[in-house]
């Protein structure tokens, strides 16, 4: 790059040597004629060569000027094919990072509903617990669990964070589970978490002390799940998520009652100053109406921003 003269003086070349024209040059690069004629010469004054014949009021290109304009045109054409490109292809393509216990679930089961609704919209979507960082990615969206309020971005509130033991039907019955207090002594993935402990006190049962070892702790829900329908244990889960599962009798809910998140809630994010790209807000849109949908699921409360 260093051997490159500078740019705007190559920008200036091509379009007085295209349109053999200084004026006419001018006024498409928004330009003076002067400063024209001054790009010109300082690219010739480095080149050591003219690279156009000036004649009694106008020019026309010398030998070494039509050598180099075809790859000069070439080069900036490519570069506008390639800016083009990737126009169309942020304009069609729908990028998504949703936080894995949600993502794996029941996004995926419904993510191809949006794909028949909109299907000039590619999607891809990975899954993550870490938070997106937008300037570094090309996420349009992220789904994230948390407090909201994040600097820079636009938060719409989904839900509220909730959980309630869930585990397999076989199991239930081997330990003879008929009320809350009989969850102590089994085995509980991640027993040690502070969500057991604020769930034993929404279902009545004294605090129990904390176990004397952590057991078993896993990254997110669909490991849980293999790890509950296999007849390991008994997890704090998000029975939304497993709406299928449960239905099925592959898992089920013992307990009614639920654990719900004073601070923690989900989120739909994206940067401020996307607020109105219509990928963005057709995706929004469909993902408040899917949701609805399962609104009678749940307790209001649920559907409340936590304060």
């Amino acid at each position: 790059m260093s051997r490159l003269p500078p740019l705007a003086a190559i920008r200036t070349f091509e379009a007085a040597g295209r349109l053999q024209n200084f004026s006419r040059a001018a006024e498409e690069l928004g330009l003076t004629q002067a400063a024209v004629s001054y790009q010109v010469r300082q690219l010739e004054d480095r080149l050591g060569r003219a690279l156009f014949v000036r004649e009694k009021g106008r020019v026309r290109l010398s030998e070494t000027g039509q050598r180099l304009l075809p790859a000069i045109s070439g080069a900036f054409a490519a570069m506008g094919d390639a800016f083009a490109a990737l126009g169309s292809d942020e304009a069609e393509v729908l990028t998504i990072n949703a936080a894995t216990s949600f993502g794996g679930t029941w996004l995926s089961a419904r993510i191809g509903g949006f794909q028949l609704a909109y299907p000039e919209l590619a999607v891809r979507m990975a899954m993550s617990n870490e938070l997106v960082d937008f300037d570094a990615s090309n996420v349009d969206v992220a789904i994230r669990v948390g407090p909201g309020g994040w600097p820079g971005l636009r938060a719409n509130f989904l839900m509220r964070q909730y959980l309630a033991p869930m585990a397999s039907p076989a199991f239930i019955e081997a330990h003879d589970i008929r009320e809350p207090a009989d969850l102590l002594r089994v085995q509980r993935l991640a027993p040690n978490d502070s969500w057991w402990a604020e769930w034993f006190a929404a279902a009545g049962v004294d605090t129990p002390p904390a176990p004397s070892r952590r057991g078993i702790e896993l990254d997110s829900q669909l490991q849980e799940a293999s790890a509950v329908q296999a007849g390991f244990g008994v997890a704090m889960m998000t029975p939304l998520y497993w709406l299928a599962e449960l239905a099925s009798g592959r898992m089920v809910q013992p307990f009614d009652t639920l654990y719900v998140s004073a601070r923690s809630g989900m989120w739909l994010v994206h940067r401020e100053n996307r607020v109105g790209v219509r990928k963005i807000e057709r995706f929004r849109e469909w993902l408040r109406a899917e949701l609805d949908k399962d609104r009678h699921l749940l307790p209001e409360a649920l559907w409340q921003p936590p304060s």
